[in-house]
């Protein structure tokens, strides 16, 4: 596993300052299937950086992205405070361990953008394989997480109590709010994102929970959609439109849920790990009923016997998925993050 540098060396180039090919290869790679993770929901992106060994260095990263940081890097990058010094800057962006992030983002970007293909596809002409899949990354994952807390105090068994009761609620509100304003959107990218570091957790089951996945796929797959017709010439109404608006409030939600959110869900695991963690592993108890909820909703599913076979048999093929990586990641602990 590579490590981040302890410091910048001095007059550093930016072309000696970029990682080896090698090395940023590899980065883009654990990228490609923590994006793939993160884009379904039940499996979780940091469990895929725990598998990769690089799961401590990306909270390390994360921890590093501080006002004043982002201040002295903008500040080098200026005449203003000595002129202009790419050593300086570059001493900085080191010490955030930034071509690390880059790397990761564009693998996590590039699966995000082909699952988000698939999804819609699967969400318009076979949406019971669809939910029926979700369906069993979610059981199982409610599974493998559920033998992280021992329910025997009050205050565990009332935040559990808490979890599951909040997502099986807002599980079942889901046409009053798919059609809720950007301030939902905001508040999904915050809660998403935030939860796409932690093992374990689902950023994408939260989506799921607050009935924003399918519309946020819908919106990223219209937006890349018309940024394609901007490159080629044509109408740049997606683009500028609804989905273009609600793909950047979810951006900018999720870069403020990473610096506040994150950190206080690490706060109140480091302040009470029991408690928090039975509330949020109860949140994926819930949230079994989203899947079915939504199907619910949907007037061509009927629930019919070939539909129960279908979904039955792609839960199944979900847990053993969520399974065949907990093999992998026994030593799922968010005391890590």
């Amino acid at each position: 596993m590579t490590t981040a540098p302890d410091t910048a060396s001095e007059r550093r180039t930016i072309r000696e300052s970029v990682p080896p090919v090698r090395e940023w290869a590899r980065t883009f790679v654990i990228g490609i299937f923590m994006g793939t993770a993160d884009g379904v929901p039940g499996v979780s992106g940091g469990t895929i950086a725990l598998i990769a060994g690089i799961y401590e260095r990306l909270i390390g990263a994360i921890n590093a992205v501080t006002p004043t940081r982002i201040v002295d890097f903008l500040r080098a990058l200026t005449p203003l405070d000595g002129g202009i010094s790419i050593d300086r800057a570059l001493g900085e962006w080191e010490q955030a361990d930034g071509w690390f992030v880059v790397a990761l983002l564009m693998g996590v970007g590039t699966a995000v953008i082909i699952v988000t293909q698939a999804v819609e596809f699967f969400d318009e002409h076979e949406p019971v394989l669809l939910f029926g899949f979700f369906f069993g990354l979610i059981a199982a994952s409610a599974v493998v997480l559920g033998r992280e807390i021992d329910i025997r105090r009050a205050d565990t068994a009332l935040a559990a109590t808490v979890g599951f009761l909040i997502a099986f609620v807002v599980s079942g509100q889901g046409e009053m709010l798919s059609g809720g304003g950007l301030a939902v959107v905001f508040f999904a990218g915050a809660v998403a994102v935030s939860a796409m570091i932690l093992p374990g957790i689902s950023g994408s089951l939260l989506l799921v929970i607050l009935s924003q996945y399918t519309r946020m796929t819908e919106a990223l797959s219209d937006f890349l959609n018309g940024l394609l017709g901007f490159v080629t010439g044509e109408s740049t109404a997606a683009v500028t439109g609804p989905a273009g608006r609600e793909v950047v409030v979810f951006i900018l939600g999720g870069l403020v849920g990473l610096f506040t959110i994150s950190r206080l869900i690490k706060r109140a695991l480091d302040a009470n790990r029991e408690v928090t963690y039975a509330f949020l592993v109860a949140l994926v108890v819930g949230a079994l009923r989203a899947p079915i909820s939504t199907l619910d909703a949907r007037p061509e599913v009927t629930w019919t016997t070939a539909d129960i076979g279908e979904f039955a048999a792609l839960a199944v093929v979900g847990a053993v998925i969520v399974l065949v990586l907990d093999w992998y990641a026994v030593d799922l602990d968010l005391d890590a993050a």
